[in-house]
């Protein structure tokens, strides 16, 4: 089942084949995989030189520039983000919270010979061990732009996630949500 839409600055329609779908849903079960076992720096090896990582404060139209986000990451502070999260020392993630996300409703939009737009919903289940005992759940829609790389796999280089409360108050994103 795939998604077939034209993005905004294409005039007509550009399907997605079968194998190009199943592709990218194969890189974000990989991508939401890693996140959830903290393995981060595997995680990291997804991403490309020109990765943007924004949560922004709930769901809608906003402009990263003139809106307060929860996380507006450039490549370097994602570095930075994942380098503190790898040496296991993050007191929020000290024991790492035990992970699990569910991705659904995956579309796919094409935009351009070697590159794509993914859209999911997911629902993310994090125990925080370290402090509360106590089991969050992060329901929300992420956006994801992928291209492909020279040896044929796919980068990501834009991760945008929306979460259903956003706007409300949320306990610490410790983690790779």
């Amino acid at each position: 089942m795939t998604t077939m839409t034209a993005t905004k600055e294409q005039t007509a329609t550009s399907p997605v084949s079968e194998r190009e779908y199943r592709m990218v849903c194969d890189f974000l079960y990989q991508e939401a995989r890693l996140a959830d076992e903290s393995r981060y720096l595997e995680w990291e090896a997804l991403v490309e030189d020109d990765m943007v990582y924004w949560v922004p404060l709930g769901e809608g139209d906003f402009d990263m520039n003139k809106h307060v986000s929860m996380i507006a990451d450039n490549r370097s502070r994602l570095r930075t983000r994942v380098a503190q999260l790898a040496t296991g020392k993050r007191h929020a993630q000290v024991p790492v919270s035990p992970m699990r996300r569910l991705l659904s409703n995956i579309e796919v939009q094409r935009l351009s010979d070697d590159s794509w737009k993914a859209q999911c919903n997911f629902v993310l289940y994090e125990l925080r061990k370290s402090s509360t005992g106590k089991l969050e759940v992060w329901p929300g829609r992420v956006e994801y732009h992928l291209r492909r790389r020279a040896d044929g796999s796919l980068g990501m280089f834009f991760k945008k996630v929306m979460l259903v409360n956003g706007e409300e108050d949320v306990p610490s994103l410790a983690f790779i949500i």
